[in-house]
């Protein structure tokens, strides 16, 4: 295998992972409260967040590119902050990851919240306990199924991204060409070997992470039990 295939198979991994880290900590609150929310406001929520879903990822991909420019005020306080430009960045890749994979992250934290045994918070509260330990000591624990198949989700739908990254971060080798673009380049090169290879590892990790869902997936069926 090239060393440009194995750099842009630890980008994609890299890229994977931390967006399914960032997006936890992100999804976890706020399904807490939309899994608990019931007001008019509900479905446009929730249609905001499904929205990655059904947009074209290119069409995702070229607006944040605009508010990446140095040309927008988004792009120009970035830079002065940092001293870098997000356009064509790894740092520009993760934002535009999060917007990518926030529905799958997000659906499956909302469901695990709204299936947790409310059994359990009310013998919490007549413990005493205050909504913060019971969120951190009790919700949090019976919440680890749903967290571990939001995070898979997150992860696997990461590693297959192509038309968003190419859109933000172009085709950079070493800084923004991840899995799914040196693959293009194979095969646009016909170099159907090396394409072979990254299909087979893209293809396992992708299939690992399956399993984990499905793992976690019956956890959640034991826990609504």
């Amino acid at each position: 295998m090239l060393q440009s295939d194995l750099t842009a198979l630890w980008l994609t991994i890299k890229l994977a992972f931390i967006t399914a880290v960032l997006l936890l900590a992100f999804c976890i609150p706020l399904a807490y409260k939309l899994a608990g929310y019931n007001g008019k406001f509900k479905p446009f929520l929730e249609a905001l967040i499904a929205m990655p879903l059904v947009l074209p990822p290119t069409l995702l991909g070229f607006y944040l590119l605009v508010l990446f420019s140095p040309d927008h005020a988004f792009g120009q306080f970035w830079f002065w902050l940092t001293g870098t430009q997000l356009a064509f960045s790894f740092q520009g890749v993760v934002i535009g990851s999060l917007f990518y994979s926030l529905p799958f992250v997000m659906q499956p934290l909302v469901a695990g919240f709204k299936h947790i045994n409310q059994t359990y918070n009310e013998a919490a509260i007549a413990l005493g306990l205050s909504p913060f330990k019971r969120f951190v000591h009790l919700i949090i624990p019976l919440l680890k199924p749903s967290i571990g198949s939001a995070f898979a989700l997150g992860f696997a739908h990461t590693l297959g991204e192509f038309g968003l990254v190419l859109m933000i971060g172009g085709n950079i080798q070493g800084q923004t060409q991840v899995v799914s673009i040196a693959l293009y380049d194979h095969v646009e090169s016909l170099n159907y070997t090396a394409a072979h290879q990254l299909s087979l590892i893209l293809l396992a990790i992708s299939f690992a992470c399956l399993v984990l869902l499905f793992k976690f997936n019956k956890s959640i069926v034991g826990v609504k039990q």
